[in-house]
C-alpha cells in the first residue's frame, strides 16, 4: 500500500504572555502532518515559526500540500520546518521497535526564564531555582538592560557560578556598537555564554564580537538559510563561535540538524539541541536527535508546560530532567486534516 501524507493546522494557547525582544506571543500555530500506511498512522510537526523562519512564506501550505503528495522529494525541499515535520513522520512510521528513550533515563534541560518585568522575571527565576534547575537560561534585551543586569546580580548574591549556570539569549538586541561594551558588563556575573548578541547576517561583526568577547558566543539565528555543506563549514570556520544551537525546525529539519552538528564536531564547536515552540510531537523527536547525537550538556528542552493545550505524551519534566513514560500513551486531538490530492 502507498504511503499518503496529510497535515492540519493546530493553535498552541501559551499559559501566559510569551515575550522576547522581537516580540509578545499569547498563541503559536503549528502544522501536524500524519503517514498512513498498511493500517498505521506516523506524525510529525512542521513547526513553522512565523516572523522567524525563512518557510513564513504566503505559499507555505502550497508547499506544504505538495511535499505530503511527493515524499520521495523530500531531499528537494528547502522549508526546513516541512522537512523537519515529515523526516520525523516518515522516521516514526519505520519505527522497528527500538525506541532512543529505552536506555535514557532522562535528559537534562535548562530552566528557561522568559522576559517581563523586572519583578515579574525575579519570580520565575525564583520558581526555577525552587524546582531544582541548576542551569538557567535567560532571554534579555526586552527590559532596560540595567535592570537585567541587577536581576543577575541578584542571582549571583545567592548562587555562585559553581552551583549556578547562567545561559543568556539575546535574540539580536545588541548593536554592533554596543555589544562589546554589554558583554564585559555581563561577564562579571560569570555568564556560561549568551546567544546570537547582534542580529544574524552581520557576519564580519560577529566574527569580531566572538575573537573579543569575555563571554563564550553561541549562533542561533545566524544557521538560519545556510544549508550546504560547504557553507556550512565556512560559517563556523569565519565567525569561529564557542557554541551553536541546532533548532531543526529551523535549521534544516533533521537532516539538516544532524550536519550542523557534524559541522561543529569536525570544526571543535560545541553544540546543543533546542526546541522551537514546538507542541510534544516536535519536542519528542529533537529530545530522540539528543539522545542519538549523545547528549554532554543540559539542552534547551523544556518547553513541553508552555501551552494549556499541548498533545497529552509520553513526556514529562521531572525537576531539570526530561523524561518519558511509555505507560503514558499520545493522544492526538481531533483536528480538520487536508488530504492533498494528487
Amino acid at each position: 500500500m502507498d504511503m499518503n501524507a496529510e497535515w492540519a493546522r493546530m493553535r498552541l494557547d501559551f499559559r501566559f504572555e510569551a515575550r522576547t525582544s522581537r516580540e509578545s506571543m499569547r498563541y503559536k500555530d503549528t502544522y501536524i502532518v500524519r503517514i498512513h500506511k498498511d493500517g498505521h498512522y506516523a506524525y510529525g510537526e512542521c513547526a513553522l515559526f512565523h516572523g522567524l523562519s525563512e518557510d513564513d512564506k504566503p505559499d507555505y501550505e502550497k508547499q506544504l500540500d505538495y511535499y505530503c503528495r511527493n515524499l520521495n522529494r523530500l531531499k528537494e525541499c528547502r522549508y526546513s520546518s516541512i522537512r523537519f515535520g515529515l523526516e520525523t513522520a516518515l522516521a516514526n512510521l519505520k519505527h522497528d521497535g527500538a525506541d532512543e528513550w529505552d536506555n535514557c533515563k532522562g535528559i537534562p534541560i535548562n530552566g528557561l526564564i522568559w522576559m517581563g518585568d523586572k519583578k515579574l522575571m525575579a519570580r520565575r527565576i525564583d520558581e526555577k531555582l525552587a524546582d531544582g534547575f541548576g542551569v538557567l537560561k535567560l532571554k534579555i534585551g526586552g527590559i532596560d538592560f540595567e535592570d537585567e543586569l541587577d536581576l543577575l546580580e541578584m542571582i549571583r548574591q545567592r548562587y555562585a557560578p559553581s552551583n549556578l549556570e547562567i545561559r543568556l539569549d539575546a535574540n539580536g538586541s545588541f548593536s554592533p556598537e554596543n555589544a562589546l561594551n554589554r558583554l564585559h558588563r555581563l561577564s562579571s556575573f560569570g555568564i556560561h555564554s549568551i546567544e546570537q548578541p547582534i542580529k544574524a547576517g552581520q557576519l564580519d561583526h560577529m566574527r569580531t564580537i566572538c575573537s573579543k568577547s569575555p563571554i563564550p558566543i553561541a549562533l542561533d539565528e545566524d544557521l538560519i538559510g545556510c544549508t550546504s555543506e560547504q557553507a556550512k563549514h565556512e560559517k563556523l570556520r569565519y565567525i569561529q563561535p564557542s557554541y551553536i544551537i541546532l533548532k531543526p525546525a529551523l535549521c534544516g529539519g533533521l537532516s539538516g540538524a544532524n550536519s550542523w552538528a557534524d559541522a561543529a564536531e569536525q570544526t571543535g564547536i560545541q553544540y546543543w539541541f533546542t526546541s522551537a515552540l514546538e507542541s510534544n510531537i516536535g519536542l519528542d523527536s529533537i529530545a530522540r536527535l539528543a539522545i542519538k547525537r549523545g547528549i554532554k550538556m543540559p539542552q534547551g528542552l523544556g518547553t513541553g508546560e508552555l501551552y494549556h493545550n499541548n498533545i497529552p505524551s509520553p513526556l514529562y519534566r521531572d525537576g531539570a530532567f526530561l523524561r518519558h513514560d511509555a505507560a503514558r500513551p499520545w493522544i492526538i486531538p481531533d483536528l480538520k486534516w487536508n488530504t492533498p490530492i494528487s
